[in-house]
């Protein structure tokens, strides 16, 4: 199957398995995983005497899938060779390698085939805009680095695609994304941010936050600039795991992945994903590093999948403190309400925890002394209210666009000041 029939295939597998009810899919899911289970696993060196039952599988994760990078892809590609192969041209025969920006820690790594780059873009066109694909679309992706999987979509009559690179600042291309006049734009909710504070001449008629959290006090101002619904794409070195609808719901990618979810306090979950559309990389019961809420109602669209009311951070960035009562867990998301309810005029800050005590809140110093206090006592408060031992200084300095990492605004830093 070439090419563009993969894509237009998994188009329609996609668009298909959308319209059918939620028992219905949980039966054609049921099927795909145990024909994933039963052909593509085993053919992975670190499963090929694993159990049969998914429940039964180790739970994996980042540092091991690298550090046995050949057991877990079905060519044998090492850690070692992808990297040089990503240092060249991403190529390794028929394969793409591919790898995270690694503004966020250590780098992940992924090697996919022709025909998996093809129906993932099928895929996300089926899910985030299916009423352009036939008229032809003008996509900009801005991320920190381009990683392969847009490579079929340039291969595409219907879809115009332009990579901007964000570490390299947009001034350097504003002329070039205006002049490419996109219909549809992907980007970090900062940069969208950033056009919207520039007045960058952008007419799309889609526009998606990607790679990092889209925190609710960045929503309304790039909504009222481009006056449109800002919508999602949830993605990761490890795949596609989430895309918003017409309707606003942010429905997980149940069609190719299936999840499974640990607790993780504050009503929030941790997902482990099998992708078991995937045969050249098999990831199975892998461990993101995400903390999601789930949604508690079906979206208003139909579709059988799942939504996530929020994608709230990264278990990298829970805040660890002490307490009298033995070690204590903040999730960012009551971190971030804590800064953020505390003033109306409050829209932008950082909240770090520096050392094992030591909390951080930097603000900028055009903001009103009065709101400042306030976030600052609302920190102060919260941590009070947990019993959490932690000295919370007030900073007031500058918070200037970083296009070479991931914007954190709430973020662990205390293991690395150690």
């Amino acid at each position: 199957m070439n090419g563009l029939a993969e894509a237009v295939g998994s188009f329609a597998l996609t668009r298909w398995v959308s319209r059918k009810s939620r028992p219905d899919f949980e039966r054609w899911q049921a099927t795909a995983l145990r024909r994933f289970l039963d052909r593509d696993l085993p053919r992975a060196p670190f499963y090929r005497h694993a159990p049969t039952r998914l429940a039964d599988l180790p739970v994996t994760d980042k540092a091991l899938l690298i550090g046995r990078f050949e057991d877990f892809n079905i060519h044998g590609l090492t850690a070692t060779q992808a990297w040089a192969v990503l240092a060249r041209d991403g190529r390794a025969g028929a394969l793409t390698v591919g790898a995270s920006t690694g503004t966020s820690g250590n780098r992940g790594l992924f090697v996919i085939s022709e025909a998996e780059k093809y129906r993932w873009l099928g895929a996300i066109l089926a899910k985030a805009a299916p009423d352009l694909f036939w008229r032809g679309m003008r996509v900009a992706v801005i991320l920190p680095q381009n990683t392969g999987l847009y490579d079929s979509a340039r291969k595409s009559r219907l879809i115009k695609l332009a990579f901007f690179d964000l570490t390299v600042g947009p001034e350097s291309w504003r002329g070039a994304l205006e002049a490419f006049d996109p219909t549809v734009i992907i980007a970090p909710p900062k940069i969208l941010r950033y056009f919207a504070a520039e007045n960058f001449q952008l007419r799309p008629k889609r526009v998606f936050s990607s790679a990092e959290t889209l925190d609710p006090v960045d929503r309304p101002v790039i909504e009222n600039f481009f006056r449109l619904p800002l919508d999602q794409i949830y993605m990761a070195t490890e795949g596609l795991f989430a895309v918003t609808c017409r309707q606003g719901g942010l429905h997980l990618a149940e069609d190719s992945v299936f999840f499974e979810f640990e607790p993780a306090g504050e009503g929030l979950v941790a997902p482990l994903v099998t992708a078991f559309r995937r045969r050249t990389q098999i990831m199975a019961r892998y461990r993101m590093n995400d903390l999601l809420r789930l949604s508690k109602e079906p979206c208003g669209c139909g579709s059988p999948l799942r939504c996530v009311d929020e994608i709230v951070g990264r278990m990298d960035d829970v805040f660890r403190l002490a307490s009298a009562n033995g070690p204590i867990l903040v999730t960012p998301d009551v971190l971030r309400n804590a800064v953020l309810n505390a003033d109306r005029r409050i829209d932008d800050f950082r909240l770090v925890q520096t050392g094992p005590d030591r909390v951080e809140l930097r603000l900028p110093p055009t903001l009103a002394d009065d709101a400042a206090a306030a976030a600052h006592h609302a920190v102060r408060a919260l941590l009070e209210i947990r019993k959490a031992a932690a000295i919370v200084t007030l900073v007031r300095a500058s918070l200037p666009l970083e296009t070479g990492r991931k914007l954190r605004r709430v973020e662990y830093r205390a293991e690395l000041a150690r």
